[in-house]
């Protein structure tokens, strides 16, 4: 059996067939190489039983193609995760259950642990910042100074449509997000501290509210927390002809929130005529409109 044949046999492929394998994918002819992987792939759980041997292979090629076929398989397995999520919960589903999931179908190995240790980290911080604090204004303020001021979270204006915005690892390592990112995390920080506050889908922009019974602020998020009145947020409207209807400043439920951010991506990839990731951000999309 020659090493082609081989990668899609039914047992484990001997050393010999693995590193005949091996070469083959690291082979410079784009044909051979992509037959190799199609056809490693399709051996769907046996290829995990002897690839990973392989992360550390000598030639920076094949250990580089070994690592993005492990990816794929990554990938599919979170992607599974997340429709199984997204099947059994409802419109109030856990937005950051949700949105780690989803960041785990493009990067399986972010640590997402970690991230949310840093959001507890954040958050514990302004706790112990907070207490005496009593007005939303000033409650925001300290939120603000922290993550816009000291941690430098800001809108990316000059590369609005960088798919890097979206994803929220991402967001974090760079901080740089666009508007409903940076609402995202700021949910995040508000949920650890208990503050009434929720995220607000404005048509062609997206922001954050603080609500109680005496206080009232819209959050720009992009704009390094900007604390807006329910009046400034219908004026944009006005200023930029938005058509809208009384409901427009009405909170939306995680799972809406989470639609937006993907069909945000879905768009930049379209227009980019990325079929695969299309065709991927489809698959989620449908599964969020049901």
């Amino acid at each position: 059996m020659n090493p082609i044949e081989s990668a899609g046999a039914t047992s484990v492929p001997t050393q010999a067939r693995q590193s005949a394998l091996l070469t083959l994918l690291a082979d410079d002819d784009p044909a051979v190489s992509e037959q190799i992987r199609a056809q490693i792939i399709a051996g769907g759980e046996r290829t995990l039983a002897w690839l990973g041997q392989h992360r550390l292979h000598p030639d920076p090629v094949a250990r580089r193609r070994v690592l993005e076929i492990l990816g794929h398989f990554g990938a599919a397995e979170a992607e599974s995760a997340l429709m199984t999520f997204l099947s059994n919960n409802g419109e109030n589903l856990d937005l950051e259950e949700a949105v780690w999931r989803f960041v785990r179908t493009k990067f399986p190995k972010a640590p997402v642990a970690a991230y949310r240790a840093q959001l507890d980290e954040w958050s514990n911080r302004l706790a112990e910042e907070m207490v005496g604090v009593t007005t939303g204004a000033d409650i925001l303020g300290r939120i603000n100074q922290l993550l816009f001021t000291e941690l430098g979270f800001r809108g990316n204006e000059q590369q609005y449509y960088d798919p890097s915005n979206t994803y929220l690892n991402l967001v974090m390592d760079r901080r740089l997000g666009i508007p409903i990112s940076l609402c995202v995390l700021y949910l995040f920080v508000c949920r650890r501290l208990n503050l009434p506050v929720t995220g607000i889908g404005m048509p062609g922009h997206f922001l954050c509210r603080y609500q109680t019974p005496r206080e009232e602020h819209y959050i720009d998020a992009f704009h390094g927390g900007k604390l807006l009145s329910r009046i400034d947020c219908l004026r944009r409207l006005k200023q930029f002809a938005v058509d809208y209807e009384d409901t427009v400043l009405q909170p939306i439920s995680p799972r809406r929130i989470l639609h937006r951010m993907v069909s945000n991506l879905h768009l930049v990839f379209k227009e980019r005529r990325d079929r695969t990731e299309v065709a991927r951000l489809e698959r989620y999309l449908a599964v969020l409109s049901r």
